[in-house]
């Protein structure tokens, strides 16, 4: 039996699961005497470390920039590229910057809700699901909901992950709180696989403050991760494979096979977080060698932020003293920055790594002795956590008929690749309004809404069918056995100065023939066509009388 708790719009599955937790939570849970012993951090201490974690964010983004949605590095050592003097403000650590603003106006008990309003004020939200989230926040929608499936066709991609170095640096040896923040806060754009990755990288960061062994960091990070998410499977992948003697370059490769194929898009939560876990994993606490890891792990990944968040966790490791002195120098200590793509910042960015760091362990202080941390003298003394397992966020393509319409079921949909790092990629499953957009996971066999009913003396199956300009599909309607209607939905020619133009066609179907019986109604989606480009379909307004 299946049964659902709602958060926000989105859904966590609980099926099956409690009995799991209850053994698994079990296991991870320690009593108060077997935790870490005491950290012990001065402030200066704090400071450099809180410093590092954005510097390293900011000299690894600016060379990971050049492989993003690229092919990889193959040099064993790629050369930094050179700074312009200051760091280009990016989302890789902006949405951070925004994050710090908006624990200093509203405190430490910083909502979601309240994160939403200091995005509006900043104008945060260039690309992938931040761009999502700002669209929808200008639209009156609000968190969580900005970040729940039911409204982010991008919830399951990288941009929590990528913007979640602030929360472990906020809470130095306790992965718990760390974690709880990053996944509460980044349901501003995100959902599932996507806040599972700020959870992890989060905790990384966290248990940096705490731990000298990468492989620990990485094992403790993940079991802070449902197992039954897809995105713990991957890690679990790394860790095995890591844990048998198998090379970088085959954990790179396993992982791009397994989930590569199943996220098509490159900025997608779980082939990033598992590059990630291998590049911090094997990088040993080393920068230059983490790097490497993350320039050369695979073709068309999101690359800098993969270098960005492996090179804060070296960094909360060890300090500013880990870093690259020649890139940290051509920094000259400045963010600086007027725009983020095609967005105006309000206001610009003009300031100090050293003084946003000050600003970050300030709040991080705060969040500590909150947490059950005291001051003695000039020194933090926190007692440090070991990680727990959070109960389970998941989503599943099929549910987005929920909201659609529960009568239809949806079968074999795919997140393909539209909106993921490479341009003009067709092809997702996500819900508009009340558009329903299909890709199929698998294109051979294509995508499926199905329906069993008792229908009546007069019934009749109506609904809207859409495809994007110079795209098509195949639509097949069966009512039990017999395909009652097969035709091409085309869109119209594809004009540049409306790429975004779609077709419908009203769909209305006599089922007079089937009157007073049970029947099942298949709808098939399919998009290898000959001859034709392959594009989503769209649903709306289905209707059986």
């Amino acid at each position: 039996m299946k049964f659902s708790l709602k958060h926000g719009m989105g859904i966590v599955r609980t099926a099956a699961v409690l009995a799991l937790l209850t053994h698994a939570g079990a296991a991870v849970a320690q009593p108060a005497a077997t935790r870490h012993p005491l950290l012990v951090l001065s402030r200066a201490e704090y400071l450099d470390r809180a410093r590092a974690i954005w510097t390293a964010q900011m000299i690894g983004q600016w060379t990971g920039l050049e492989f993003e949605h690229q092919v990889a590095s193959v040099l064993a050592k790629t050369p930094l590229r050179t700074l312009p003097g200051y760091a280009p403000v990016d989302d890789d650590y902006y949405y951070e910057m925004v994050a710090i603003r908006a624990f200093e106006k509203y405190g430490t008990h910083l909502t979601v809700e309240q994160l939403g309003a200091q995005w509006l004020e900043n104008n945060a939200g260039t690309w992938g699901s931040s761009e999502q989230a700002l669209l929808l926040l200008k639209r009156g929608v609000r968190p969580p909901d900005t970040g729940s499936p039911r409204y982010n066709k991008l919830w399951w991609t990288i941009g929590p992950q990528f913007s979640s170095d602030v929360y472990g640096t906020l809470a130095p040896g306790m992965p718990n709180v760390s974690a709880e923040m990053a996944r509460r806060l980044t349901h501003i754009n995100g959902y599932a696989e996507g806040t599972d990755g700020a959870v992890f990288v989060s905790a990384m960061i966290s248990l940096g403050f705490v731990e000298d062994d990468t492989k620990v960091i990485v094992r403790k990070a993940a079991q802070l991760i449902s197992p039954l998410s897809p995105y713990r499977k991957c890690l679990d992948t790394v860790i095995s494979m890591a844990e048998a003697g198998r090379s970088p370059e085959e954990i790179f490769r396993a992982i791009n096979d397994r989930w590569g194929i199943e996220y098509p898009a490159t900025n997608n939560a779980v082939v990033n977080g598992g590059i990630v876990a291998v590049s911090v994993w094997f990088g040993d606490g080393n920068f230059l060698k983490t790097e490497n890891l993350a320039f050369t792990a695979a073709d068309y990944a999101d690359t800098d932020c993969n270098a960005a968040n492996s090179a804060s966790v070296v960094a909360a490791m060890h300090g500013m003293s880990a870093l690259p002195a020649e890139e940290v120098a051509a920094l000259h200590d400045r963010i600086f920055g007027a725009r983020m793509g095609n967005l105006s910042l309000t206001p610009p960015v003009d300031e100090g790594i050293t003084a946003l760091a000050a600003r970050t362990a300030a709040i991080g202080e705060k969040i500590l002795l909150e947490h059950g941390a005291r001051m003695d003298g000039d020194k933090l003394v926190i007692p440090t956590q070991q990680p727990v397992t959070q109960a389970p966020e998941l989503f599943e393509l099929s549910e987005l008929t929920q909201w659609w319409n529960p009568d239809w079921t949806l079968e074999r949909a795919g997140f393909g690749g539209a909106g993921g790092g490479l341009s003009g990629i067709r092809g997702d499953t996500f819900l508009d309004g009340d558009t329903l957009a299909i890709w199929p996971r698998d294109e051979v066999r294509g995508a499926l809404l199905r329906r069993s009913v008792q229908l009546g003396d007069h019934p009749t199956l109506t609904f809207d069918a859409g495809a994007d300009a110079g795209r098509t599909w195949h639509l097949i309607v069966f009512v039990n056995n017999d395909r009652i209607l097969d035709r091409l939905i085309a869109g119209g020619p594809l004009r540049e100065e409306d790429l975004s133009e779609r077709h419908w066609e009203h769909i209305s179907l006599d089922l007079a023939a089937y009157k007073s019986q049970s029947a099942v109604i298949r709808i098939y989606d399919l998009v290898l066509v000959p001859n034709h480009y392959a594009g989503n379909s769209y649903w709306r307004k289905i209707e059986i009388r």
